[in-house]
């Protein structure tokens, strides 16, 4: 028998992607699809487009400022650092919240039940959540907003996912610049989140005011966090998840850290570092959160802790700015991109020691820009 085979539309339908580049960026090409009409490229924003969206609350020209700020583009860069030396003046009056822990703590389930009671306060709440980047294919899950339902919905309140990009220190590479543009927005609570890969959590220290690290009780010898590490960089610990059954555990970790914190030197002059536990569940202790937070931010004031932290934030970004202009530049040298590779092979096969490689290309680097 003979069946004639229906005629169905291919399933593998391709749908004409967005106007112009990534996130709303200008592209440098039209897109056509099949025989139609190439689209209109969306229009490119000025500087002061930028500055609008920022100062008068416009959450899309807001995202596409952070898109700005974090392309690595460098047709995008000069354009960035008009927008970031105009809003300036009107950064720092946020309070800086640094929020770290080990995967599995609910630092993303904290956040919200958090930020939720902020904003219930009249605050609006900026959150920059960063996850790690693949390094194998370089990408990002960026997965923090399906788990900050409530919060990603808030009209006072602004998620934004990064990727740390292999971003040492829990931090994406443009967080800084980032938080600035969230203060000129009027957003007077900033929460970092790390990306949480243990006691590497450094860099988000120097970016700051006060640094919340986020653990969860039952996980093994509470004791073995009091090492040199995150737990010494931190204002306050947290334990998490004190609901249910774990109230009674929670309550004898938090005695744990509380004795052994009295041994530790505070991360912050004048500051006592402080135990506390919370649900994020059920929001028990989230308020005592910010009370602390509050405490910590007046008594700093007062001391003057907290300005002289703000200025030596300033020069840490200054430093990790030099710092990553001279490795982009060295990495772009034609003189390095051509020795590299036989330095690589000869260090791996064991023909050469790895420092005297390194100091060849050092030199090699120095004696080219001074020819120039």
């Amino acid at each position: 028998m003979n069946f004639k085979q229906p005629k169905f539309k291919s399933a593998l339908h391709v749908m004409p992607g967005v106007e112009g580049g990534h996130d709303g960026l200008p592209s440098n090409r039209s897109v056509t699809v099949g025989n139609t009409i190439p689209e209109t490229q969306r229009k490119g924003m000025t500087t002061q487009d930028y500055l609008e969206g920022i100062f008068c609350g416009d959450r899309t020209r807001l995202a596409r400022a952070i898109t700005l700020i974090e392309s690595n583009s460098p047709s995008h860069f000069a354009q960035s650092q008009e927008v970031l030396k105009s809003v300036l003046p009107r950064a720092g009056g946020a309070i800086r919240i640094g929020i770290t822990g080990v995967p599995g703590a609910g630092k993303s389930t904290f956040i919200e039940a958090f930020g939720t009671y902020l904003t219930s306060r009249g605050n609006k709440v900026a959150v920059m959540a960063v996850d790690p980047s693949s390094t194998v294919t370089g990408g990002s899950i960026l997965g923090d907003k399906t788990r900050m339902e409530r919060l990603a919905t808030d009209p006072m309140a602004f998620i934004r996912p990064s990727p740390s990009g292999g971003t040492l220190g829990g931090v994406a590479r443009k967080t800084r610049e980032a938080l600035l543009i969230f203060e000129a927005a009027g957003y007077d609570v900033v929460l970092v989140e790390t990306v949480g890969v243990g006691q590497s959590e450094t860099t988000v220290r120097s970016m700051v005011d006060f640094f919340l690290l986020v653990l969860v009780p039952g996980a093994g010898d509470e004791l073995q966090g009091i090492k040199k590490g995150v737990v010494e960089l931190a204002d306050a610990i947290l334990i998490n998840k004190a609901d249910g059954s774990n109230i009674i555990p929670a309550q004898a970790a938090k005695a744990e850290y509380e004795r052994a914190l009295h041994y530790l030197q505070p991360a912050t002059d004048g500051w006592q570092t402080i135990a506390m536990t919370a649900s994020a569940l059920t929001g028990d202790g989230i308020p005592k959160v910010w009370e602390e937070i509050e405490s910590f931010i007046n008594s700093t004031k007062l001391s003057g802790a907290f300005q002289s932290r703000r200025q030596m934030q300033e020069r840490a970004w200054l430093r990790a700015i030099v710092e990553g202009y001279l490795i982009e530049q060295f990495y772009a040298n034609d003189q390095i991109q051509q020795l590299l590779p036989l330095l690589d092979s000869a260090v791996m096969n064991g023909e050469i020691p790895a420092t005297t490689a390194a100091q060849k290309l050092l030199d090699t680097f120095d004696a080219d820009r001074t020819t120039k």
